[in-house]
Parts: C-alpha cells; structure tokens; sequence
C-alpha cells in the first residue's frame, strides 16, 4: 500500500516518492469507484477541465493523440470523439484494472484502442501524434521532467503536450484551507465506498508537488516550447500547454 504520509522535504518534489508497482497496485484498487468519487469530489466539474483539456490540444479531424496515464479514459473518449473516425487515439496506462475498464466503456469507437504501458517509457516512435495529454497522472511519476520529455517525444514537431493538474489555490491562507479540506474530506468520502485508506495517497501526492510557474518551467527543462498555463476551479486545478518545437 502507498504510504499516505506527505514526503519530508521541504522544497517541491521533482517526481513521485512511491514506487510505480505500488501506484498500479492502489489504482487497481479503486477503479470500481475512481469515476463516481472523481464526480462526487469535483462536484461533477472534472467534465469542464477536461473538455478545456481537449479545446487546448487544437486536434482536428483526422489527427492522432495520445492519453498517458489514461485512467478509466474518459478524457480518451472525448479525444477521440474529437479526431473523429479517420483519426487515432491511443489510451495508455500503468494499472491493468483502470485499462480493462476503459476498453469497457468505449464501446464502438473505431479510432480508440487502450494498451497497458508506462508513461516514462512509451512504446511509440517519435513523432507518432499531433497531441499528447496527461490529466491528473503526472503527480504519479517517479520523474516529472522525464515524464514530459516523454510526451514531447511522441509527439511530432508543432504538436502540442497538455497536462491537467492538481494545485494549490492561491493565496496562501486558502491554500491551507484547501490542503486541509483534501487531507481530511477524500478519505472520509471514499470510505464510504471502502476506500479511505487508499485515498489518503491522493492528497498526500499533492504535497511538495510543484506550483503551476515550477511545473511550467520543468516543461521549459523537458524541451517544450511556448509554455503557459491557466489556473480553473479558483487554483484547485492547472492546465499547461507545451508546443514540441520543429
């Protein structure tokens, strides 16, 4: 089980504390529940972060992207209701649970297919998409900066790299407010669906996790050009765009 302690150090993290097998393992776990808790804990606002998800990758008909860290896939879904049939999505992600229900629900959606695969070693080559995205799975990564290298690999030059985030709220006194309201209100809503102890690691992986401006400036270090972002949901979350230079 992943510890649920936040990490000691002081300064932001440069990649998640917990080994990948026991992240895989704790995802395993709650994806019976993941989607009904996401809705619940939002307050059914995760659809608007991902659909600006999807708006900030500028895909077209006919194009190709990936989902790394994919989840149950609804944001793979909407992706690829984006691309249309003569495009190609592919959902890529460490928890063969979270997978197995992702293929489940796409029902017939030619152009999406799933694959188990790990977000720091992506079996595609270089170039092969217009688009990556990742949403609320890079906390998760042993390397943060890796991890957008990564995505920038895959993707072909002008291509776009977005990343839906976690964060703090600003200002600092609210932020408390925040941290303290996720530390104690994700444990006691998913024990109602038995699984507190495994949702006292989400809150926890937001600790020491890089502000939106430190996060932005490891994708500067990954290789992304025209970096920005925009806070949502009064700072709870961040979306940051990269463009893959020519």
């Amino acid at each position: 089980m992943p510890p649920s302690r936040p990490p000691t150090s002081g300064s932001a993290r440069t990649g998640n504390e917990v080994s990948e097998a026991d992240v895989a393992a704790m995802f395993d776990r709650i994806a019976p529940v993941y989607d009904r808790l996401n809705t619940i804990m939002t307050a059914g606002l995760d659809g608007g972060w991902r659909r600006a998800a999807v708006r900030a990758t500028r895909l077209r008909a006919g194009d190709a992207a990936i989902d790394v860290a994919c989840g149950t896939g609804k944001l793979t879904v909407e992706l690829a209701e984006r691309v249309g049939p003569f495009g190609r999505v592919v959902g890529v992600d460490l928890a063969p649970a979270m997978v197995e229900r992702a293929r489940r629900a796409a029902g017939d959606l030619i152009q999406l297919e799933y694959r188990l695969g790990n977000a720091l070693a992506l079996p595609f080559e270089a170039g092969s998409f217009d688009a990556a995205t990742i949403a609320f799975g890079l906390r998760n990564l042993a390397d943060f900066e890796a991890g957008f290298g990564e995505l920038a690999r895959v993707v072909r030059p002008g291509g776009r790299v977005v990343c839906l985030e976690l964060s703090v709220p600003r200002p600092p006194a609210w932020g408390a407010v925040y941290r303290w309201s996720f530390r104690v209100l994700a444990p006691a809503v998913a024990t109602t669906f038995g699984q507190g102890r495994a949702y006292r690691y989400l809150p926890a992986s937001l600790e020491g996790f890089p502000d939106p401006a430190r996060l932005a400036a490891t994708m500067v270090r990954a290789g992304l050009t025209e970096v920005g972002y925009r806070r949502l949901a009064l700072g709870a979350v961040a979306l940051h765009v990269g463009v893959v230079p020519g």
